[in-house]
């Protein structure tokens, strides 16, 4: 599974690895799973002083993760982590992932198994601009931050952060923060963040 964030401009994933570093605490467990290349485990091992483990499919991930020096295991997210123990990590990162994988009810429960929080980030589908596409052109749309065709998307799911909110607390999570990233910035309590935002940032509890 190829997390989508490294598919994105380099500034792109760089805002979103500083917006999930700055909601961890230095000298966390951290697992991060669909971790890509391994540069957020890098940057939280060596400015956080974190332990960290990336999990990822897709080979080329694994073997630039292991370049930086991070450890990492191959595993398919849809199949589970049964050899994680419960609750061994203080945080796990879900990373545009979610919308990716086959079944994303089972890996937020997983997420919620092995970790005490979770940080979560998500595209969000019903931007403006995504429903302005929808209605103007009666086409599957593409913007900035799904720069896709309907036919090479590498996302399975189409969700809403109401979408996303529903889902989480029917997991039994506590969401601690929703942070909508809006214009390049992570924003706490944005007003009309559902049409506004890209994407946003969760910090769950479990």
């Amino acid at each position: 599974m190829c997390a989508e964030r490294y598919c994105m401009p380099n500034p792109t994933i760089a805002l979103t690895d500083q917006i999930i570093k700055d909601q961890i605490k230095k000298g966390s467990r951290v697992i991060d799973l669909g971790c890509g290349d391994g540069r957020l485990l890098k940057l939280l091992r060596d400015d956080h002083d974190c332990q960290v483990l990336g999990v990822e499919f897709n080979q080329d991930g694994i073997l630039e993760t292991i370049q930086r020096g991070v450890a990492v295991i191959q595993a398919d997210l849809d199949e589970g982590l049964s050899d994680i123990p419960d609750q061994v990590f203080d945080f796990a990162v879900l990373s545009q992932t979610l919308q990716q994988v086959r079944h994303p009810k089972q890996v937020l429960a997983e997420l919620k198994r092995i970790s005490k929080k979770a940080l979560v980030v998500i595209p969000n589908f019903a931007h403006w601009r995504v429903r302005l596409q929808v209605v103007r052109y009666g086409r599957t749309p593409i913007t900035e931050s799904l720069p896709y065709h309907w036919y090479d998307t590498p996302n399975l799911h189409m969700m809403s952060m109401s979408d996303f909110r529903d889902l989480a607390e029917s997991l039994g999570f506590k969401i601690l923060k929703e942070l909508p990233i809006i214009k390049d910035r992570a924003v706490d309590r944005a007003w009309a963040a559902n049409l506004r935002a890209n994407s946003a940032l969760y910090v769950l509890e479990s």
